[in-house]
């Protein structure tokens, strides 16, 4: 059955990556409190047990240190004091190295499954946590289920193995009666070392089966409703309607600016109605003639309108204009194809500024083969 929200809608899709890293930054993701334990209990035996030696030596230095009094501690007061810090200090410095192969392996089997992280989020409190309702919400929770079937699993494993080697080890430890002081708690130390440690093993079955619940709890928890996946798609990318607004107003601003060149152009070439491209050409600064602006229909209109306003010279060459407005866009130099057709016209067009006469137009532009169109009528 699906999860649902506060409105009663399904939590159906599956949780996107903001979605994820929200929670993640809130301190909200996947822990396997049975890895932890299982790892801490099984590296823990096989720390004591290798530091055993080093152990017996301690407490053996500790002993001669601290619980043999000399005659004259009998006569001071602050002796046993003395005596007393001195043996928690030599203990502590003692097991220094079993602590701190402890803290490691707590920190690395916690950040095993989502990786470190430090959240304040989660540290807030929150109200809803002593909530009788929601607290009894949680005790009749699948998750409360699964932490009552992970004990369960837990008391009879480690109860049967606790069982099955005392058991398969029973006529061992009676033998150890039989053997020499020394020998004997060589051998009891072994059994018990190997026993705690086979014990401590039975736990990563119950971590196998945790984790990988862990996981799907937790994204099952991030599942979304369908409607949540359109607001954050809407607040990630924009409302569609404001997008729309906003690419409106740049179209806009871009044809303000477009017409606001038109003025300063040196021609307009036309297809005469359809087209409209406004060309500029300063030899100072250009290497090349330059698209001003260009459209069809209303904006080339407007585009012709504009330019009889301010007198730019304005040019029917149909085959002309169609091939500027397909292969140049505006604020580009016109194609390199096209120099020589642009250059008669500009010729024509300084012509016509300076010259007591009408000059005669080209009568023909060479336009190359792949820049000539079908001609719209």
């Amino acid at each position: 059955m699906a999860q649902e929200n506060a409105d009663g809608q399904e939590k159906t899709e599956d949780p996107s990556g903001k979605r994820i890293s929200d929670a993640r930054n809130k301190g909200q993701v996947a822990r396997s409190r049975e890895l932890n334990n299982a790892a801490m209990a099984m590296i823990g035996v096989l720390t004591l047990w290798v530091l055993l030696d080093h152990f017996g030596q301690g407490f053996w230095k500790v002993s001669l240190a601290n619980f043999q009094i000399d005659r004259a501690d009998i006569f001071d007061t602050k002796a046993m004091m003395r005596h007393f810090v001195d043996a928690i200090v030599d203990a502590m410095t003692m097991l220094t190295p079993f602590f701190a192969v402890m803290i490691v392996i707590a920190i690395v089997s916690s950040v095993a499954l989502s990786g470190f992280i430090f959240s304040t989020e989660s540290m807030k409190p929150k109200f809803s946590k002593i909530n009788p309702i929601t607290g009894m919400k949680r005790f009749v929770s699948l998750k409360s289920l699964v932490e009552l079937g992970k004990s369960l699993i837990k008391f009879f494993l480690v109860g049967g193995a606790t069982v099955g080697l005392l058991y398969l080890t029973m006529g061992k430890y009676l033998a150890l009666v039989t053997m020499e002081l020394e020998p004997a708690m060589e051998e009891m130390s072994w059994m018990l070392g190997w026993s705690v440690f086979l014990l401590s093993a039975t736990l990563i079955l119950v971590a196998l089966v945790d984790v990988p619940f862990q996981v799907w709890d937790h994204k099952r928890q991030l599942k979304m409703t369908k409607q949540e996946v359109k607001d954050e798609n809407k607040q990630s990318e924009g409302d569609p309607q404001v997008k729309g607004k906003i690419r409106q107003k740049q179209r806009e601003a871009a044809m303000r600016r477009m017409m606001e060149a038109v003025p300063q152009a040196d021609v307009i070439v036309t297809n005469p109605t359809h087209f409209a491209v406004a060309l500029k050409y300063d030899q100072l600064r250009m290497r090349a003639p330059q698209v001003v602006a260009k459209g069809v229909d209303r904006v080339a209109l407007n585009i012709r309108k504009v330019g009889a306003e301010h007198h730019v010279p304005v040019m029917e060459i149909p085959m002309l204009a169609r091939a500027l407005y397909y292969n140049a866009e505006i604020g580009e130099y016109v194609p390199q194809g096209l120099y020589l057709a642009v250059a008669k016209l500009l010729a024509y067009v300084y012509q016509l500024r300076t010259a007591s006469e009408v000059p005669v137009p080209p009568d023909d532009y060479m336009i190359p083969e792949e820049y000539r169109t079908d001609p719209v009528v």
